[in-house]
């Protein structure tokens, strides 16, 4: 108040423009114009009048303006209205015709009607004023703060990541913890936070995390694969918060803001030694968060939520999501493509091309230009082969590049213990196919090494009765090939006695 009765000093007891007075205090030149048009309203000039304290001053200049209306008119129920605004399909319009049928002589006009809701939401904090769907947008993000969690074996120290995701309509917030904001915790709060409202939203507001948003545009973001393939799953849109618009995500923002202050806060002096005890600290402490009551609109974010949100939820589907990766592969010529050091069949045609897999927990799905061509039972061993019949090219071999006879035909022309090993790999697998990448490693053995002494290794091989690709190389490498075999070793030409303790070299085939 010394800086408003100076402003009024200099303006009425000298002649200094309001730019001037403003230079003088430190001050913006509108405060100037501001304190001097709020004194002229209130009636008050320089001197101040005699015995007015600094607070009745303050009072006769600055206390909010009472909103516009006559005495006599029908008050409308302004948080009601503010409520019903967050209906789908529910206009002012529709409102004000609501009001008047209750109010037909003492009702507001609609302009006066419209002009009193603006005032009054104006009252109203900032994300309160937004008016969101009933359903429509569900506001998803991390939150800046993080969760020291201690491993009771070694003392150290781990950070969790606070998930936080709040409806549009009602506020009601969300929160859990997770070791990182990886795509894969990421859907996973999501679909917890999906399950807890019991139901899912129309669209989904995240922030540009690379969980989310792969490449960031104002216009044509690129969406994370496996991200997007949540949100068709479960039938919903993703629209991202435009880079440096934070408008766009300030519910996001103020219930991070929540939880920091009502969640983490009141949990800074706990000792955590896992997750599942953070995550039942958050739990219990979002309930209250929830329940609390609103200071400027009657009810709590669960009244609101029963009210609004949780009726225009779209319906969970029967089962949830399972998490899926999205990677690429090309097809070899044994009609397998290799998926997390595992085999999977698709169908000939596709040899040599590049295709699309979706891998998840218990499957593995192949995609060619955006159709689906196959579909195993995910395998958790290595080198492991999944291959259908229908698959295979049944007569129409010459479609294929490779196949066990031109094999047999390479083997023949390198030498009969080559063709012998080569036969001997063919029949080890239910399906010739599933071999023909050992096959070709062989011939690269003879490129490398050359055909000569390949036949040599295959005779050595086939004697101890090995046909693997690693026990070829590993003679090839070391020389073996050149030696003889055991059975020539011997002076005499005796073979070695027979006895119990001698187990001889078929033991170590």
């Amino acid at each position: 108040m010394t800086k408003t009765k100076e402003v009024l000093r200099l303006k009425f007891s000298t002649d200094l423009s309001n730019r001037q007075i403003a230079t003088s205090l430190g001050i913006a030149r509108s405060t100037v114009a501001d304190y001097l048009q709020r004194a002229e309203e209130a009636g008050i000039g320089w001197p101040l009048p005699e015995g007015l304290s600094e607070t009745e001053l303050e009072q006769r200049l600055f206390s909010k303006p009472q909103l516009a209306g006559d005495s006599h008119r029908a008050a409308p129920d302004w948080p009601h209205i503010h409520q019903q605004m967050k209906r789908k399909g529910v206009t002012l319009t529709l409102l004000w015709q609501e009001y008047k049928e209750q109010h037909p002589q003492s009702g507001y006009q609609y302009s006066q009607f419209a002009n009193l809701y603006r005032q009054w939401v104006g009252t109203l904090d900032v994300v309160m004023r937004q008016s969101h769907t009933a359903g429509e947008k569900l506001f998803v993000d991390y939150a800046g703060q993080t969760v020291g969690v201690i491993d009771r074996h070694s003392g150290e120290m781990r950070e969790a990541q606070i998930f936080v995701a709040v409806l549009g309509a009602s506020n009601y917030t969300y929160a859990e913890a997770t070791w990182t904001q990886e795509v894969q915790e990421w859907i996973g709060s999501h679909i917890r936070a999906f399950a807890f409202f019991g139901g899912c939203p129309e669209v989904l507001v995240p922030d540009n995390l690379k969980s989310a948003v792969t490449r960031p545009h104002r216009y044509d973001p690129d969406l994370n694969r496996s991200y997007a393939d949540m949100a068709r799953f479960y039938g919903v849109a993703i629209v991202p918060a435009r880079v440096r618009k934070p408008k766009d995500k300030a519910v996001a923002e103020n219930g991070v803001q929540r939880v920091e202050q009502w969640i983490l806060a009141r949990l800074r002096n706990h000792q955590f030694f896992s997750l599942g005890e953070l995550n039942t600290q958050i739990q219990r402490l979002l309930v209250a968060l929830n329940d609390k009551p609103f200071q400027k609109l009657p009810g709590s974010r669960r009244s609101q939520f029963e009210a609004l949100d949780r009726p225009a939820l779209k319906a969970l589907p029967a089962q949830r999501y399972e998490l899926a990766e999205w990677l690429k592969a090309r097809v070899a010529p044994n009609i397998h493509i290799r998926v997390a050091e595992s085999y999977y069949s698709v169908p000939y045609v596709l040899v040599k091309k590049e295709v699309e897999v979706r891998l998840s927990a218990r499957t593995v799905e192949v995609l060619y230009q955006g159709q689906r061509v196959a579909s195993h039972r995910r395998s958790h061993t290595p080198g492991h082969y999944e291959t259908l019949k229908e698959h295979m090219p049944e007569g129409h071999q010459r479609q294929l590049e490779w196949t066990p006879q031109r094999l047999l035909r390479w083997a023949g022309d390198c030498g009969p213990h080559t063709q012998a090993l080569i036969r001997a790999v063919l029949q080890s697998r239910p399906f010739p196919q599933q071999a023909f990448n050992a096959c070709l490693g062989i011939m690269r053995l003879g490129k490398s090494y050359g055909e000569g002494r390949l036949e040599a290794a295959c005779r050595r091989a086939l004697h101890f009765g090995t046909t693997r690709y690693k026990s070829l190389e590993s003679i090839l490498k070391h020389g073996l090939d050149s030696q003889p075999l055991p059975e020539a070793e011997s002076p005499s030409g005796n073979p070695a006695p027979r006895h119990e303790n001698l187990r001889g070299a078929n033991y170590y085939a």
